[in-house]
């Protein structure tokens, strides 16, 4: 039977860690190999192995179980810890762009859009042509008020109070338009 090394490396004696290093790393190694998805991975988890090794030597009781048994435990719970950590975050894969199948348009959403862009026309066309004019001069051109102000020549609260008075008329309009459709009435 081989006198423990572990309570010598809690001492922290310098030539304890090498006779672990040279005691253990067949045994680690092995478990690596057969607990890790590759090789980089095994290298990795030896290193952690020892470090935690080295950091809980002085919990090694050698009235409750041999060295051996205790590194093992260790270096399996390591590894398992390691284990459970890739399963929560697997590596990320690149996707290529070729394979990723994009999902067809319901035709009945197409024909719902449709159908709601024929009654925003319509319900635009309705409006007083400065309101249309500024109106469309934000959303379609994405001017800001005081652009519009300054292109039309109209003053800034004025064109703010088209706009307010456009798009509520507009939000009117669709409502009772969405409402005639759904009841399969009339359409605007």
């Amino acid at each position: 039977m081989q006198v423990p090394i572990l309570p010598r490396v809690a001492r922290g004696e310098t030539n304890a860690i090498d006779e672990c290093l040279d005691r253990y790393g067949g045994l680690i190694w092995s478990l690596a190999c057969r607990l890790s998805p590759s090789t980089s991975d095994a290298e990795d988890a030896v290193q952690e192995i020892f470090v935690d090794l080295w950091r809980n030597a002085d919990r090694f009781r050698e009235d409750l179980g041999s060295e051996v048994t205790f590194v093992s435990i260790l270096a399996r719970r390591r590894l398992i810890d390691r284990q459970r950590k890739l399963r929560r975050n697997p590596e990320p894969q690149s996707i290529d762009e070729t394979d990723v199948e994009y999902p067809t348009p319901i035709p009945s959403r197409q024909i719902e859009l449709a159908e709601d862009g024929v009654r925003a026309t319509a319900c635009l066309e309705k409006l007083r042509q400065n309101e249309r004019e500024v109106l469309e001069l934000s959303i379609y051109h994405g001017l800001a008020q005081s652009r519009i102000a300054e292109r039309t020549g109209v003053p800034l609260g004025t064109v703010k109070t088209l706009i307010r008075r456009a798009l509520t008329q507009l939000r009117t309009c669709m409502q009772v338009g969405s409402r005639l459709h759904a009841e399969g009435g009339v359409q605007l």
